[in-house]
């Protein structure tokens, strides 16, 4: 059995680069499981959607959409942990850990992105480069946090999580978000599997809503949580009611709801949407870190996942 990783340990062994030959990478198994939230539980604003993907689905699941691997120094200690495919995520405390993370995702023929912080994907992508895919688009984002006290404002009547029979009110609103800041419309590319995933999403209680009418005013998706932290995305106000106080109203009352469970909440916002920096700003939020994400080239859809042989 390899050793645990301690908070302790971690806090000893700082981001640097070393040997890379004295590590060993490992498809990860289920039975890795509270080895690996122990390593993420370190850096929770940071490792929430890691550590979402782990409590919502276990280490190995279809439903990841991609592998889990960790990278180990001599001693068995956990260096870095890694979901390499469709969305390519980490979670690492060496330069040679992204490094061997970076060849793994040289093979995944799937990957759609690379997301993490700055600097780390900056060195990710340079060691990735050099016989991976070619960068489609590249996003920065700022990472946002809110934790008590908030200030409340007066509530929104009828902000409540999403029904099943509110689907097609949700999907085409998220479809367009996810293709202005991909550039790739879900709706054309997977289809089912979006259309499942926002389903799913409603059924676990992590859409919120604010319908009149039959008309969306207001949608937020709690994408990922933790038992201390909620990760959201897909923040969306109807133009209609924007410079109303209708969408600083909804988030103070989420951010409420959502606090009464967790220590914080957290979420990115892309680094030219001025306008909604001074939103998230007024809202509470305060600035946590530089983000990248980077979108891959398409690539043949007859490639497959080449991971499991190595």
């Amino acid at each position: 059995m390899y050793r645990s990783t301690s908070p302790i340990a971690l806090a000893e062994a700082p981001f640097e680069s070393l040997d890379k030959t004295e590590v060993q990478i490992e498809r990860l198994s289920n039975e890795h499981q509270s080895e690996v939230l122990e390593f993420l539980s370190g850096r929770p604003i940071h490792t929430v959607t890691l550590v979402g993907f782990i409590r919502d689905n276990g280490l190995v699941n279809p439903l990841n959409r991609g592998t889990f691997y960790s990278c180990r120094n001599r001693a068995g200690l956990l260096e870095g942990v890694s979901l390499i495919g469709h969305a390519t995520l980490m979670e690492t405390t060496t330069d040679r850990a992204l490094e061997a993370f970076a060849e793994l995702a040289k093979e995944c023929f799937t990957a759609h992105m690379f997301m993490g912080e700055s600097e780390r994907i900056d060195y990710f992508w340079r060691q990735y480069e050099e016989g991976g895919r070619d960068m489609r688009l590249a996003c920065r984002e700022l990472l946002y946090e809110l934790k008590f006290p908030i200030e409340i404002r007066d509530p929104v009547p009828g902000l409540r999580q999403a029904t099943l029979e509110e689907l097609q009110l949700v999907i085409p609103v998220q479809a367009q978000m996810a293709h202005e800041e991909s550039g790739t419309d879900p709706l054309e590319k997977d289809s089912a599997g979006f259309l499942e995933r926002c389903a799913r999403r409603i059924q676990q209680g992590r859409t919120w809503v604010v319908v009149e009418d039959g008309v969306l005013l207001f949608k937020a998706d709690v994408v990922s949580e933790t038992e201390d932290v909620a990760y959201l995305e897909g923040i969306w106000i109807n133009p209609a009611n924007r410079g109303r106080n209708v969408g600083l109203r909804c988030m103070s009352q989420l951010g409420e709801i959502l606090l009464s469970g967790k220590k914080s909440i957290c979420l990115l916002v892309n680094e030219k949407n001025s306008r909604a920096h001074g939103f998230y700003q007024r809202a509470g939020y305060k600035f946590r870190g530089v983000y990248d994400t980077i979108f891959l080239t398409y690539t043949n859809p007859q490639r497959t996942l080449n991971l499991h042989s190595m």
